[in-house]
């Protein structure tokens, strides 16, 4: 336990004046004049550096008026309160929305370097453009195989801090969307009735029922049905939104801007000869990688600066409340706004002119291919290949 400085005040009592001036310890004060001579009056300030113990109770009631004094001033150290955790809704909302901002999303992180960081953005780029497809293309067993690939390979890449929050948030919004899609596809039952008349009357067997154990409906719900239809499309929507957010937040994470310009410029260039503005794509690119930084920070500081004003909402009314927010929201493009208006006032004091063709754009990074570029590419042939035969493998 860290040392602390204590400071007490003791009561004053008389002492000799040459006892005061021997003792290097006592600090005597001056006396008033017209007073006695008797002796002098020494006020004593006892300075201590000890670790803070609790108080034991004396026979005398100095010390015991010093300790319930100390305790007053500790009372008045401002702390977080007991019942933080179940504080009402405000500021509870923006320390979560500053605790988001905090994880590094959609950002390099160049620590620790992994085997993803070494493979040619080129080959990431192929493998999101697949893993975009994929899911819509291939069964049910793939696009979940798909989903636990992904997140293994997020747990494994990413550092622990920064994949158990992307993880849990993404996996929040994709089983959402299939909870929502799972019973509304084609979970209402028809209103409208056949206009076929049964079989009875128009004098046919019925058919019979399946004997496989097939069936359409999976969940029944109340009102609401779970069907197959439903299952097909709300698997489509959750696993598609999942492959999306992560494997872009995998590959931003393991690419710096540079890296995915030149990847992307690779790409692009043939291109340019039909007249495609491949300079200002890039260019736009270039900015809003740099730019995203600039988002979270200010989402995450705006926040942090209200939260550290100590705001007592419980004396708000809804409306002050509503201003607090709209004023926050504000502040955060306000601030936006600034940043990109001296972004725009460092490119034009560079000699930038509106035409990114005039300038060359400096990637700072050679792409090579090697050994992990090779592996990827197979991994990526073996799943493609998976993906195409897993109709007939099932």
């Amino acid at each position: 336990m860290a040392a602390a400085v204590h400071l007490r005040p003791l009561y004053s009592f008389a002492l000799p004046l040459s006892a005061a001036k021997a003792a290097p310890s006592w600090f005597p004060l001056p006396a008033k004049p017209g007073a006695r001579r008797r002796g002098s009056r020494v006020a004593l300030l006892l300075c201590s550096a000890s670790a803070p113990a609790p108080a034991s109770p004396s026979p005398s009631g100095g010390d015991g008026a010093a300790a319930s004094a100390a305790s007053k001033w500790v009372e008045w150290i401002p702390r977080a309160a007991a019942g933080a955790g179940s504080a009402a809704g405000p500021e509870q909302v923006l320390r979560l929305i500053s605790g988001a901002a905090a994880t590094p999303i959609c950002q390099f992180v160049d620590r620790p370097r992994t085997f993803l960081h070494s493979v040619d953005p080129r080959v990431k780029l192929v493998w999101l453009l697949a893993l975009v497809v994929l899911p819509a293309r291939s069964n049910i067993y793939m696009r979940f195989g798909l989903v636990v690939f992904l997140a293994l390979l997020s747990m494994w890449i990413l550092p622990k801090h920064v994949w158990k929050d992307q993880l849990g948030r993404v996996a929040l919004l994709s089983g959402f969307l299939f909870i929502m899609l799972g019973f509304g596809a084609d979970g209402a039952p028809s209103l409208v009735q056949t206009r076929t008349p049964p079989p009875s009357v128009v004098g046919i067997p019925n058919i019979p029922c399946s004997t496989s154990g097939y069936s359409y409906t999976i969940l029944k719900l109340g009102p609401l049905q779970f069907t197959r239809k439903g299952l097909s499309v709300a698997s489509t929507s959750a696993s598609l939104s999942f492959a999306i957010f992560q494997s872009a937040s995998l590959c931003l994470t393991t690419t710096t801007p540079e890296q995915l310009a030149s990847a992307l410029w690779w790409f692009m260039i043939p291109l340019k000869h039909i007249g495609v503005p491949v300079p200002e794509i890039i260019l736009t690119l270039l900015l809003s990688l740099r730019f995203i930084n600039l988002v979270f920070d200010e989402v995450r500081n705006s926040a942090l600066a209200i939260v550290a004003r100590r705001i007592n909402w419980k004396k708000l009314t809804a409306m002050e409340t509503i201003d607090i927010f709209f004023n926050y929201v504000r502040r955060i493009f306000k601030n936006i706004f600034d940043h990109a208006e001296q972004i725009s006032k460092a490119m034009v004091a560079r000699g930038f002119r509106g035409n990114p063709s005039n300038h060359k754009i400096y990637f700072l990074s050679e792409s090579s291919f090697g050994i992990a570029d090779l592996f990827s590419l197979l991994c990526l042939f073996a799943v493609v290949s998976l993906a195409s035969f897993s109709d007939q493998l099932v």
